[in-house]
Protein backbone atom coordinates (compact mmCIF):
# COMPACT_ATOMS: atom_id res chain seq x y z
CA UNK A 1 0.00 0.00 0.00
CA UNK A 2 1.40 3.55 -1.03
CA UNK A 3 0.39 6.38 2.03
CA UNK A 4 2.27 9.53 2.66
CA UNK A 5 5.58 9.05 4.67
CA UNK A 6 5.44 9.74 8.13
CA UNK A 7 8.29 12.12 9.63
CA UNK A 8 11.71 10.59 8.57
CA UNK A 9 12.43 10.66 12.07
CA UNK A 10 9.58 8.39 12.97
CA UNK A 11 10.68 6.09 10.25
CA UNK A 12 14.02 5.67 11.60
CA UNK A 13 13.43 5.68 15.19
CA UNK A 14 10.77 2.38 14.47
CA UNK A 15 13.73 0.75 12.60
CA UNK A 16 15.37 -2.49 14.24
CA UNK A 17 18.28 -3.52 11.60
CA UNK A 18 19.09 -1.86 9.27
CA UNK A 19 18.51 1.16 7.06
CA UNK A 20 20.03 1.49 3.61
CA UNK A 21 19.62 5.06 1.38
CA UNK A 22 19.97 5.50 -2.37
CA UNK A 23 21.14 8.83 -3.57
CA UNK A 24 20.99 8.73 -7.65
CA UNK A 25 20.93 13.02 -8.11
CA UNK A 26 24.18 14.74 -8.69
CA UNK A 27 22.45 18.08 -7.05
CA UNK A 28 19.90 18.76 -4.04
CA UNK A 29 18.38 22.01 -3.36
CA UNK A 30 17.80 21.94 -0.06
CA UNK A 31 16.74 25.40 1.99
CA UNK A 32 18.05 24.05 5.01
CA UNK A 33 21.24 23.36 3.81
CA UNK A 34 21.59 26.63 1.65
CA UNK A 35 23.59 28.09 4.08
CA UNK A 36 26.09 25.30 4.82
CA UNK A 37 26.51 25.08 0.94
CA UNK A 38 27.45 28.51 0.73
CA UNK A 39 29.68 28.25 3.37
CA UNK A 40 31.46 25.31 1.95
CA UNK A 41 31.22 27.40 -1.44
CA UNK A 42 33.23 30.17 0.21
CA UNK A 43 35.89 27.97 1.81
CA UNK A 44 34.31 26.62 4.65
CA UNK A 45 35.22 22.67 5.44
CA UNK A 46 34.18 20.61 9.01
CA UNK A 47 36.32 20.69 11.53
CA UNK A 48 37.06 17.20 12.54
CA UNK A 49 37.14 18.47 16.05
CA UNK A 50 34.60 20.67 16.50
CA UNK A 51 31.47 17.69 16.22
CA UNK A 52 29.56 20.25 18.41
CA UNK A 53 29.40 22.60 14.77
CA UNK A 54 28.16 19.70 12.98
CA UNK A 55 25.04 18.79 10.72
CA UNK A 56 22.75 18.47 13.34
CA UNK A 57 20.03 17.27 14.40
CA UNK A 58 20.58 14.98 11.47
CA UNK A 59 24.16 13.16 13.11
CA UNK A 60 22.70 12.55 16.46
CA UNK A 61 19.21 10.48 14.94
CA UNK A 62 21.97 8.51 13.13
CA UNK A 63 24.64 7.87 16.25
CA UNK A 64 21.41 7.38 18.62
CA UNK A 65 20.23 4.73 15.54
CA UNK A 66 23.14 2.85 15.13
CA UNK A 67 23.68 2.82 19.11
CA UNK A 68 20.44 0.77 19.39
CA UNK A 69 22.34 -1.98 17.11
CA UNK A 70 20.65 -0.54 13.52
CA UNK A 71 23.27 -0.59 10.82
CA UNK A 72 22.90 2.45 8.36
CA UNK A 73 24.47 2.28 4.72
CA UNK A 74 23.98 4.99 1.96
CA UNK A 75 25.20 4.38 -1.46
CA UNK A 76 25.31 7.47 -3.95
CA UNK A 77 25.61 7.06 -7.55
CA UNK A 78 27.34 10.02 -9.12
CA UNK A 79 27.86 11.40 -12.14
CA UNK A 80 32.05 11.89 -12.83
CA UNK A 81 33.83 14.00 -13.41
CA UNK A 82 31.61 15.12 -9.84
CA UNK A 83 29.48 17.78 -10.25
CA UNK A 84 30.10 20.83 -7.62
CA UNK A 85 27.23 19.25 -5.34
CA UNK A 86 28.75 16.19 -4.77
CA UNK A 87 32.48 18.22 -3.82
CA UNK A 88 30.56 19.55 -0.92
CA UNK A 89 28.56 16.17 -0.21
CA UNK A 90 31.70 14.32 -0.43
CA UNK A 91 33.83 17.09 1.97
CA UNK A 92 31.53 16.72 4.45
CA UNK A 93 30.62 12.82 4.36
CA UNK A 94 33.02 12.24 7.24
CA UNK A 95 30.75 13.28 10.06
CA UNK A 96 28.33 10.58 8.58
CA UNK A 97 31.03 8.42 9.14
CA UNK A 98 31.96 9.15 12.51
CA UNK A 99 27.73 9.50 13.55
CA UNK A 100 28.17 6.43 12.50
CA UNK A 101 26.81 5.36 8.34
CA UNK A 102 28.55 3.32 6.07
CA UNK A 103 29.06 5.19 3.25
CA UNK A 104 30.18 3.93 -0.38
CA UNK A 105 29.98 6.04 -3.99
CA UNK A 106 29.45 4.65 -7.66
CA UNK A 107 30.50 5.88 -10.78
CA UNK A 108 27.69 6.23 -12.45
CA UNK A 109 28.98 4.50 -15.72
CA UNK A 110 29.83 1.34 -13.12
CA UNK A 111 25.64 1.17 -13.01
CA UNK A 112 24.71 1.00 -16.18
CA UNK A 113 23.56 -2.47 -16.29
CA UNK A 114 22.03 -2.50 -12.94
CA UNK A 115 18.46 -2.22 -12.56
CA UNK A 116 17.50 1.32 -10.31
CA UNK A 117 14.59 2.29 -8.95
CA UNK A 118 13.45 5.80 -10.50
CA UNK A 119 13.85 7.74 -7.09
CA UNK A 120 16.00 7.83 -4.09
CA UNK A 121 14.81 5.65 -1.34
CA UNK A 122 15.30 4.46 2.19
CA UNK A 123 14.36 0.90 2.61
CA UNK A 124 13.79 0.51 6.10
CA UNK A 125 14.27 -3.33 7.98
CA UNK A 126 13.89 -4.63 4.08
CA UNK A 127 9.97 -3.89 4.42
CA UNK A 128 9.58 -0.53 4.02
CA UNK A 129 10.55 2.16 1.42
CA UNK A 130 10.34 5.27 1.56
CA UNK A 131 10.69 7.08 -1.95
CA UNK A 132 11.54 10.92 -2.42
CA UNK A 133 10.70 12.78 -4.90
CA UNK A 134 12.60 15.78 -6.46
CA UNK A 135 12.28 18.54 -9.42
CA UNK A 136 14.94 18.63 -12.52
CA UNK A 137 16.34 21.28 -10.58
CA UNK A 138 16.80 18.98 -7.31
CA UNK A 139 14.02 20.62 -5.42
CA UNK A 140 12.39 18.36 -2.68
CA UNK A 141 9.19 17.94 -3.49
CA UNK A 142 7.37 15.46 -1.15
CA UNK A 143 7.76 11.51 -0.41
CA UNK A 144 5.85 8.38 0.18
CA UNK A 145 5.89 5.05 1.55
CA UNK A 146 5.19 1.90 0.48
CA UNK A 147 5.32 -1.79 2.16
CA UNK A 148 4.42 -3.74 -1.17
CA UNK A 149 6.64 -6.73 -0.74
CA UNK A 150 7.74 -6.69 -4.47
CA UNK A 151 8.59 -2.77 -4.31
CA UNK A 152 11.07 -3.78 -1.00
CA UNK A 153 12.92 -6.63 -2.99
CA UNK A 154 13.28 -4.36 -5.97
CA UNK A 155 15.05 -1.76 -3.70
CA UNK A 156 16.91 -4.23 -1.76
CA UNK A 157 18.22 -5.76 -4.94
CA UNK A 158 19.11 -2.25 -6.28
CA UNK A 159 21.36 -1.09 -3.19
CA UNK A 160 23.06 -4.40 -2.69
CA UNK A 161 23.50 -4.17 -6.66
CA UNK A 162 25.26 -0.18 -5.92
CA UNK A 163 26.60 -1.52 -2.76
CA UNK A 164 29.13 -4.27 -3.82
CA UNK A 165 30.31 -2.34 -6.81
CA UNK A 166 30.47 0.97 -4.77
CA UNK A 167 33.68 2.34 -3.48
CA UNK A 168 33.87 2.54 0.57
CA UNK A 169 34.05 6.30 1.27
CA UNK A 170 37.57 6.29 2.58
CA UNK A 171 39.37 4.89 -0.62
CA UNK A 172 37.04 7.02 -2.81
CA UNK A 173 38.77 10.01 -4.56
CA UNK A 174 36.80 12.83 -6.32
Amino acid sequence: MWRSAPAFGELLAGCQKSAVHLEMRDHYEDPDEAPRVAAWKAGHRPDPDDRASWWRPWLDMVAETVARGVVIRRARVVSEPVSEYTRYLYDGTFTNVAAGEQIRWLARRKASDLALPGNDFWLFDDSLVRFGYFSGEGAYLGDEVTDEPSVATLCADAFEGVWTRATPHAEYRI
